[in-house]
């Protein structure tokens, strides 16, 4: 949604100008999307607005922790597969072998997840096309 950027250009000597608030970018796309859901749920945008500071930030925090754990769960997954299968996982190792030690297992992951949504795509597309013969 926004992410922060520097707040201040840097100046002239070369170095940012001191500054604790962040800046926000907008994104009229994504702008649009929380307003369509603001307006097809309003109770739940006045329940939004009606939390404590505190309640909403913690929430946005939990989303946070939510999503890191749910990608975890997903990296775990993807290596479990890979290390069933020593074929597999020697294939993997192969790739990376150059890369650093501390970085290989994520990469091999990274390289999984986008092999499995790839193999899954390509799954969809042809029950996709074998129900349009079908049918």
């Amino acid at each position: 949604m926004s992410k922060t950027k520097p707040s201040a250009p840097p100046s002239a000597g070369g170095s940012a100008a001191p500054s604790d608030t962040p800046t926000f970018r907008s994104n009229p796309e994504v702008d649009a999307k929380i307003d369509a859901y603001i307006k097809e749920n309003p109770k739940y945008w006045n329940y939004v607005q009606a939390m404590p500071r505190e309640r909403l930030e913690r929430s946005v925090v939990l989303n946070e922790v939510r999503e890191l754990d749910r990608q975890q769960r997903i990296r775990e997954g993807v290596l479990k597969q890979i290390n069933r299968n020593p074929e597999l996982k020697r294939a993997y190792e192969l790739l990376v072998k150059d890369l650093p030690e501390d970085q290989k297992e994520g990469v091999i992951a990274q390289i999984g997840r986008t092999a499995r949504r790839a193999v899954a795509r390509v799954q969809g597309q042809a029950q996709t096309k074998g129900e349009a013969v079908t049918a």
